[in-house]
């Protein structure tokens, strides 16, 4: 059996938190119920980066989420290779 693919795992789940960054700001923006208290809490882990419920601060939330996913989600993958698993 092949290796665990660490790289497109990373990549993927970079997409998926970047766009997760997005959604939640844009339902923020248009005030759908609920969502404001998750872009809240976004602005907490990003707003010092630049991060903030509005147009401008999507795109920061998706770059911000596409490299916090990418590294976190590539290192347990490492992990996850690394693991003496029989697959």
């Amino acid at each position: 059996m092949k290796t665990f693919p660490v790289l497109k795992f990373a990549v993927a789940a970079g997409i998926f938190i970047s766009l997760h960054a997005v959604i939640v700001t844009v339902c923020a923006m248009a005030g759908i119920p609920g969502m404001r208290p998750f872009a809240e809490l976004l602005t907490q882990f990003y707003g010092p980066y630049g991060y903030s419920i509005s147009v401008i601060g999507a795109v920061a939330g998706a770059i911000l989420g596409f490299l916090e996913g990418f590294v976190h989600f590539g290192i347990f993958g490492l992990i996850y290779r690394w693991l003496p698993i029989s697959r």
